[in-house]
């Protein structure tokens, strides 16, 4: 058994971490998702109902239609590698392997790419490393844990191997299955892989209902991580094996990863009228008009506000204006005025508003 070592927000892990996860720490990968199908129905699957079994493709928070789309978000962010997931990205291997090519292209053989996948196929798997992936994850059913040698994955992950790829196994740690967690950990390691990826099962606007008919809940008020997950993995890592194994907590993902990811790209979109916070959002002002241009002229010639301080919002029909400013202004205006905290995102998600006093 190696040494168990602490992360932030309860992750853990054993030996090194692999090679796509120290990047994802720093929020340095770009989120990749090249389709929502997938040929498999895990009833804990958390894909959002918006991806889950849809012919989609996003580049982090993006909707996309094309790989250049992908590179203009990477560039955005400063990533240093991609993570491809799904659905299954397999599934959609053309668009896969030619987002692999391009991100190769763009940013150089050191940009670090891995990929989740459920697939077996060893022409599909070929084709990826072919085009230059690095790292791959493979993700069993449940009902093949117990015999994972046995199983078509034995061959794909050999394959895989031979490819000279990373390689690994990722799995949810669903409580009441540490049996089975203990022995595909266990042929894991007999096979010779990499190492096994144990993420913390949670809730979802997609798989509550199952998770719930399953008798799971979550483990307290604040979170949505199932109770039982985190112990059952935990125990998981002190099994007695050289192999690496990691363990990412719920927490982990948001209040690291996506943390870190989104302050990679606000350092880079943010404007000079908003503020980034320590979350890596962006505070702003915000008055709601619908006539934005006209709201920004008039606040110009009567208070002298700067044009770099306002920005016309024409798709959310509202100005955004430095929020020292308009918190000075606010209440000579008749317009409904507010401070607005928001991710620095493609889709720029609201987080909160606080409403200033108006005339």
């Amino acid at each position: 058994m190696g040494k168990i070592r602490r992360l932030k927000k309860g992750s853990a892990y054993t030996g090194t971490l692999p090679p796509g996860c120290v990047l994802c720490e720093q929020g340095a990968k770009l989120v990749l998702l090249v389709t929502g199908k997938c040929a498999k129905r895990c009833g804990y699957c958390p894909l959002s109902a918006q991806k889950k079994g849809k012919d989609v493709f996003f580049a982090n928070e993006r909707r996309i239609q094309a790989v250049d789309e992908a590179l203009e978000e990477a560039e955005l962010m400063d990533a240093l590698g991609t993570g491809i997931t799904g659905g299954d990205p397999l599934i959609a291997v053309q668009r896969t392997a030619d987002s692999i090519k391009a991100l190769k292209k763009r940013f150089g053989k050191d940009h670090h790419i891995h990929l989740y996948t459920s697939t077996t196929d060893k022409a599909r798997i070929d084709r990826v490393a072919r085009a230059g992936l690095d790292e791959i994850r493979f993700h069993p059913p449940v009902s093949l844990w117990k015999r994972l040698e046995r199983s078509e994955f034995a061959d794909a992950l050999m394959l895989s191997k031979k490819r000279g790829m990373t390689v690994g196994l990722e799995v949810p740690v669903i409580p009441g299955r540490g049996e089975e967690i203990g022995s595909l950990v266990r042929s894991a390691d007999s096979l010779g892989l990499d190492f096994v990826n144990l993420n913390e099962l949670e809730f979802s606007e997609t798989n509550w209902r199952a998770l719930r008919a399953m008798g799971f809940d979550v483990k307290d008020d604040v979170s949505s991580a199932v109770a039982g997950s985190q112990e059952l993995a935990l125990s998981v890592l002190r099994t007695d094996i050289a192999m690496p194994l990691h363990y990412c907590s719920s927490s982990f993902k948001d209040g690291v990863q996506l943390r870190e990811r989104i302050g990679r790209r606000a350092r880079n979109v943010r404007k000079p009228h908003e503020i980034l916070t320590n979350d890596g959002t962006l505070l702003k002002g915000v008055v709601e008009t619908g006539d934005p241009a006209g709201v920004a002229r008039a606040l110009a010639r009567d208070y002298d506000v700067p044009a770099r301080l306002m920005w016309v919002d024409e798709e959310k029909a509202r100005l955004e204006v430095a929020p020292w400013v308009l918190e000075e202004i606010a209440s000579e205006l008749e317009l409904q005025s507010f401070i607005v905290e928001e991710y620095p995102t493609a889709d720029r998600l609201e987080v909160e508003r606080s409403p200033l006093r108006r005339r």
